[in-house]
């Protein structure tokens, strides 16, 4: 298979690598020219063979936007866009009536995973046609997990379909993180217990609470005991504020992740304990910055 990737960032770059470990042949385009394939993104389709396949990995909003409504122009009927990046799932049909406009298809595709998504393999939550998809089935495959029929999911035949699941999957992500810093909190308040790091660190193994999200804050804990290094600082990605705004339009009782997304807002205000724990998973995971004491 040939495909194109615009964007090649710490997702996307991870992505082409793996793709191309897979054999297949994989044109990126980046504003970076220092790691780009091509020069632009005439030059990205012009490489291609048809049907044309183009997979975008850029910022949700305005960036993705953008990049798609260039793609309508290069691209022709029978081509495909797939939408891989974070985007508000309301987007896609937009997206995806504008492209079908000149017989472009278009799938949406949520990606979880992280920096570390190259060597364990990405999660893939797909929406679109079952025709459309078939056309990118090979990056899927190439992508998942290897060894497992879990990991690449068809959520629905409408678009934003796999964008919602997405979105629903980080929400969840944010109520796990901060049930794990709170736990956190309290161990480092009391005098009754010692060594903390091994104490979450016993709990990777036979317990119900035992996840990646455990192991990551495991890693961070015994780097930095006390996260003496971190602010108690978190920014949210958007998909958190999507997923509350979507219960309250299907009135959906979400308290949970409601708390957890209003934690994040109370930890820009002042040096929040649990976040500093937020923070060194994000960072653990995502390589996402973390704002350092001076």
């Amino acid at each position: 298979m040939h495909i194109g990737l615009i964007g090649l960032g710490k997702m996307g770059g991870n992505m082409r690598t793996r793709m191309r470990n897979a054999g297949l042949t994989v044109v990126g385009y980046d504003r970076n020219p220092e790691i780009s394939d091509v020069e632009s993104l005439e030059a990205l389709v012009d490489a291609l063979p048809s049907p044309k396949v183009v997979w975008v990995m850029v910022p949700a909003g305005d960036p993705t936007r953008s990049t798609i409504a260039e793609l309508k122009s290069l691209l022709g009927a029978g081509d495909l866009v797939v939408d891989g990046g974070n985007s508000k799932y309301t987007d896609d049909a937009l997206n995806a009536a504008s492209l079908a406009e000149n017989g472009i298809g278009f799938v949406d595709c949520g990606v979880s995973g992280g920096v570390w998504g190259l060597q364990n393999g990405y999660a893939l939550m797909y929406g679109g046609a079952a025709d459309d998809a078939a056309k990118v089935m090979p990056a899927f495959e190439a992508l998942k997990p290897a060894d497992t029929p879990d990991g690449l999911v068809h959520c629905g035949t409408r678009p934003g379909a796999g964008h919602f699941a997405k979105m629903v999957h980080n929400g969840i992500e944010y109520a796990m993180m901060q049930a794990y810093a709170e736990g956190w909190e309290l161990l480092e308040k009391v005098d009754i217990v010692d060594n903390v790091p091994e104490i979450f660190a016993s709990w990777r193994t036979g317990t119900v609470v035992r996840s990646w999200l455990l192991d990551l804050l495991v890693d961070q804990l015994r780097a930095d005991e006390h996260l003496d290094g971190l602010r108690g600082y978190a920014e949210d990605s958007g998909e958190g504020r999507w997923t509350v705004e979507a219960a309250i339009e299907n009135a959906v009782p979400m308290p949970a992740i409601s708390a957890s997304l209003f934690a994040r807002f109370v930890s820009r205000q002042e040096d929040d304990m649990a976040m500093k724990a937020i923070a060194a998973m994000r960072n653990g995971f995502g390589g996402h910055a973390v704002t350092k004491k001076a």
